[in-house]
């Protein structure tokens, strides 16, 4: 059935020579090959795009699209890098549309997988799967849900990504995470699948100084996209266990709660805000009935035991 489904893949990349070839290696080996990959060098100055080329000249179907550099380092760039090879596909008749980082790599089943998860639910809009750190460790969907689609690979059927509007060029970043949500704003269905994993191969920074400023940033991300005060008191507490202990999970709390306290403007509708608030309300409600020790009494029970201690 994914057969069906025919797929184009923009990769925007931004020196990106240490990684690339092993994102390279596996989009080439995938049992379902994409229509066209067009990758996309945001300035690279590394010998990026001397790698692209290599493969480019083996494989026709491969696009390499050179972007000037600029010295403003910024989320709003990959976007426009994204869009500079979402140009390129306009005449090209597919049906999913693939945003791929170009630091990760995975099996060769890899995209016959997501897209037979699309071909079998004509409402499902978004897939991917998680990614794995070059530490083992594997991101955690326990509080995240399980319908978040991270970043590194998001599959997205052609016409879910087109009501959404692309990517916002947001600066601060959160750029994946909006369009997540508003696919779910608009009736699509999200979805990450654990069945497998790809690679995340970049390490996300391992100085102390550089771990807090990271969770501190992903806190002011928060704010951008809406988080509920409630959830993100919740999340805060979450991430005490996480590397660096206790203090990390403070980083990201300040970041949020400074930002909240300076009323920053969002870049996002007050549409997307409540309705990401009313699914992380709900999200709350359903964790703690799941982790409440007991269920309260219903009436009937109530008398009954009430009688018993009046005996």
């Amino acid at each position: 059935m994914s057969e069906k489904l025919k797929y184009v893949v923009i990769t925007p990349a931004r020196n990106e020579a240490q990684f690339i070839e092993l994102t390279l290696k596996s989009v080439t080996m995938q049992t379902v090959l994409p229509l066209k990959w067009i990758i996309v060098s945001d300035g690279s100055t590394d010998g990026t795009d001397d790698i692209v080329k290599k493969y480019v000249a083996r494989h026709p179907w491969i696009e390499l699209v050179r972007m000037p550099e600029r010295t403003e380092r910024h989320f709003a760039g990959k976007v426009h890098a994204f869009n500079a090879g979402y140009a390129r596909v306009q005449n090209t008749e597919y049906d999913v549309i693939v945003n791929l980082d170009a630091d990760i790599s995975f099996e060769d089943g890899y995209f016959a997988f997501l897209l037979q998860k699309l071909s079998a639910d004509d409402a499902l809009g978004l897939v991917g799967t998680p990614f794995r750190e070059i530490s083992g460790e594997t991101y955690d969907y326990r509080f995240v849900n399980i319908e978040h689609v991270s970043g590194a690979c998001q599959v997205f059927r052609r016409e879910c990504f087109e009501s959404v509007g692309g990517y916002l060029p947001v600066k601060g970043g959160s750029i994946d995470h909006i369009a997540v949500i508003s696919a779910r704003m608009l009736g699509w269905k999200t979805r990450t699948f654990p069945e497998k994993y790809c690679e995340h191969h970049r390490e996300m920074g391992t100085a102390q100084r550089s771990m807090l400023f990271s969770k501190f940033k992903l806190g002011v991300k928060d704010y951008t996209v809406g988080n509920h005060p409630l959830w993100e008191v919740f999340r805060a507490v979450y991430q005490l266990k996480s590397s660096p202990m206790v203090v990390g999970g403070l980083a990201l709390g300040t970041g949020y709660f400074w930002t909240l306290l300076r009323r920053a403007e969002r870049p996002v509708p007050p549409e997307l805000v409540a309705f990401h608030r009313r699914e992380q309300m709900q999200r709350l409600g359903s964790l703690f009935r799941r982790l409440l020790p007991f269920r309260a009494l219903r009436p009937r029970e109530s008398a009954d035991t009430n009688s018993e201690v009046a005996k």
